[in-house]
């Protein structure tokens, strides 16, 4: 399975997103697409999105963008309760083909924004959409916001022919996965890699390699893959953010990945940069 949320092709049309009448025109474009977002739910049936519906009673509705055969694509925080799935199970189920599941990705943080940012961080007044759902205006104090994307490191950290992978305590059970955390402000991707791996575990890390990225709509993240070279490889665990790291040869991961392990051990799901990340360090010489 390829990595999920990754697919969509849609051209967003940013020079064009900035004229009403344009984007209104594409909304009743006969051959106009309609994703409808409802929560965590997304409405989809028999393996494909379902867009045929109109966006009727939603109070927010945004420009996607268009697709291959010049079709405009837009989505709602739709009134609808039935035949909605998991953005989540879109994914873990295979449900959908890759660039609709991408879409979907995309209306999700799209709309997930809107909903949180109804008044203006600057003055607390009353925003409106823009460009299509692409920025909110303050009218009271003139201030723009603009749809955010939060920076997510996660790294698998490599000490000869062992990872080191670690979990929390609201997993699953068994499984392990790469370390991660939130990109700070004045931080290169590097250093937040070796800092979270150090808070985290208390390993130093040398060399960092970027590997992939994966957009991570829950909400509105950037999985930044990423593997490292261990200076050190004694673990000092930060019980506050994880239940337990270690190390695991070559044999055992390759079993976590193949979920053969005989303790029950998996290293996370195939549809997330974790999963491909481990299988990448262990490719390395």
């Amino acid at each position: 399975m390829a990595l999920a949320y990754i697919g969509n092709r849609l051209d967003r049309c940013a020079n064009r997103r900035s004229d009403a009448a344009w984007v209104e025109a594409q909304r009743r474009a006969p051959d106009a697409k309609m994703v409808h977002i409802n929560g965590e739910g997304t409405l989809a049936a028999g393996g494909h999105l379902v867009t045929d519906r109109p966006a009727g009673d939603a109070p927010l509705v945004v420009f996607l963008g268009r697709d291959a055969a010049g079709a405009p694509w837009f989505a709602c925080n739709s009134v609808l309760t039935e035949d909605l799935t998991p953005l989540r199970s879109l994914a873990m189920e295979n449900l959908l083909p890759a660039e609709e599941l991408g879409i979907a990705a995309q209306a999700h943080a799209l709309i997930q924004w809107h909903e949180r940012r109804g008044f203006c961080s600057n003055c607390g007044g009353r925003n409106r959409v823009a460009d299509g759902g692409y920025r909110r205006h303050c009218d009271s104090c003139g201030m723009d916001h603009f749809p955010r994307t939060d920076p997510v490191i996660i790294m698998v950290v490599r000490h000869g022919s062992r990872i080191l992978l670690g979990r929390q305590p609201a997993w699953t059970a068994g499984m392990y996965s790469a370390l991660a955390g939130f990109l700070e402000p004045g931080e290169t991707i590097e250093d937040a890699a070796r800092r979270e791996v150090l808070e985290e575990a208390g390993i130093t890390v040398g060399t960092v390699r970027y590997a992939a990225s994966q957009p991570w709509p829950f909400p509105s993240s950037l999985m930044i893959g990423l593997i490292g070279e261990a200076l050190t490889d004694r673990i000092s665990l930060d019980d506050k953010e994880l239940e337990d790291a270690r190390w695991f040869d070559r044999a055992e991961a390759l079993m976590m990945l193949d979920r053969t392990h005989p303790q029950g051990l998996w290293a996370t799901n195939p549809y997330a940069i974790a999963h491909e990340l481990v299988r990448l360090a262990l490719q390395e010489d």
